[in-house]
């Protein structure tokens, strides 16, 4: 009788260790969906596919910023499966829709990382939108490479952030030296956006550089985003008397803007930043942005050959011209895969690593070194609006 209940008692146990054993791989996934580190969650969902994250503005106001950094990432991504992938493995971009809402950026890019398990994120456009999303890349210690977020708060979030673009500690200067040296200007005044982390960063580099230059604000104003009528503010401004109205906002309310600008009869030069770079610009502004100056990562007049293959395969492609945001996103990309390339594996450390490595890679938008600080070294070019295009004026560096 013992020995029966002894021989009960062991298959008993048996069979607890394994269902346990069979389950516990289950148990561990589960967990590992919410909480894992990359290497804990690349053990449990191998595939041999390779998943990167894009969000973007997709939709809203902002759509255009979105839908052409996705085309140039599709681009550069599409280029490199021909080509046979990287590692062996086909690379798959996983596009999500923010809607242009900084909490959709955190949201979305929560669900690239916890569901659908990418080994790497590129975006966002906006700074606003990559300072809410940029947390939680750090946190799971995901690389997230934004295309065009030029504030300098985004990659001070941590060692997991890096960018492709020049930041507005730069732009801000160099658009102020074009100002004061080009176009040897002493009165400006400038209308910012309250609720853009961009366009207050931007405003404060500009005004700093400017004043220091010698030139006098004569007028600082604002808005908020989503503003239709400006006629406030820039009846303020005509009251200043500025010969040049400086705008770091985007092209949403830019082309109001100066279509506003100059029904108040304000004749005074238009100037802004690379949030100004869409097609939308001349659509919504019409003539009033015409001859209007702003900073820029790209300009199609570009003698470089990396250039000029981009401009042509993105037109073979899409059947349109690129933009500064197409060329931005594609820059990303290719910045992107490069490191995975020298990654001895796809661990998203090793990926960080190796981004932080970038030297002197040729884009689409120049020459491109990731700094320290984990931001791009490089120039901005300085256009001008004409009709539908944006002529190149020239390119400026940081100062010796």
């Amino acid at each position: 009788m013992q020995l029966d209940l002894l021989n009960l008692l062991k298959r008993f146990c048996n069979c607890i260790f394994y269902f346990v054993r069979a389950l516990l791989p289950v148990v561990l996934l589960s967990g590992c969906v919410k909480n894992c580190s990359p290497k804990q969650r690349e053990s449990f969902q191998s595939s041999p596919e390779i998943l990167i994250g894009h969000f973007a503005s997709m939709t809203g106001g902002e759509a255009s910023f979105g839908q052409s950094t996705d085309k140039g990432i599709r681009l550069a991504v599409d280029a490199q499966n021909v080509e046979g992938g990287i590692k062996g493995k086909k690379i798959v971009i996983l596009t999500e829709d923010n809607q242009g809402k900084p909490e959709e950026a955190a949201a979305v890019v929560k669900k690239l990382i916890t569901q659908d398990g990418v080994i790497a994120l590129l975006g966002e456009v906006a700074s606003t939108r990559s300072l809410a999303a940029a947390p939680t890349a750090q946190k799971y210690q995901i690389p997230m490479v934004s295309p065009s977020s030029t504030n300098p708060r985004v990659t001070q979030v941590g060692d997991y952030i890096f960018r492709v673009c020049f930041i507005d500690p730069f732009q801000g200067p160099v658009m102020a030296r074009f100002a004061s040296h080009f176009l040897k200007l002493k009165k400006v005044a400038i209308l910012k956006d309250l609720k853009s982390d961009y366009s207050l960063g931007l405003a404060d580099f500009f005004k700093s550089k400017f004043i220091s230059l010698g030139g006098e604000i004569v007028s600082e104003q604002s808005f908020q985003t989503g503003d239709t009528d400006f006629k406030g503010q820039l009846t303020r401004i005509r009251a200043a008397d500025p010969e040049a109205i400086f705008i770091p906002a985007y092209y949403t309310e830019v082309g109001l803007i100066a279509r506003q600008v100059r029904q108040l009869g304000i004749k005074a030069i238009l100037m802004g930043g690379d949030g100004w770079d869409s097609p939308k610009l001349y659509e919504i502004g019409k003539d009033a942005v015409e001859g209007a100056y702003f900073s820029n990562h790209y300009s199609s007049e570009s003698p470089s050959e990396v250039t000029q293959k981009f401009i042509k395969d993105y037109m073979a492609k899409y059947k349109e011209e690129p933009d500064g945001l197409a060329a931005s996103g594609y820059d990303a990309a290719l910045i992107l895969m490069d490191a995975m390339k020298r990654a001895k594996d796809l661990d998203p450390k090793e990926i960080q690593v190796q981004l932080a490595q970038t030297k002197s890679f040729v884009g689409a938008t120049g020459t491109i070194t990731i700094n320290n600080e984990r931001n791009a070294s490089k120039e901005a070019f300085i256009v001008q609006v004409h009709q539908k295009t944006h002529k190149f004026i020239t390119q400026l560096g940081a100062e010796n």
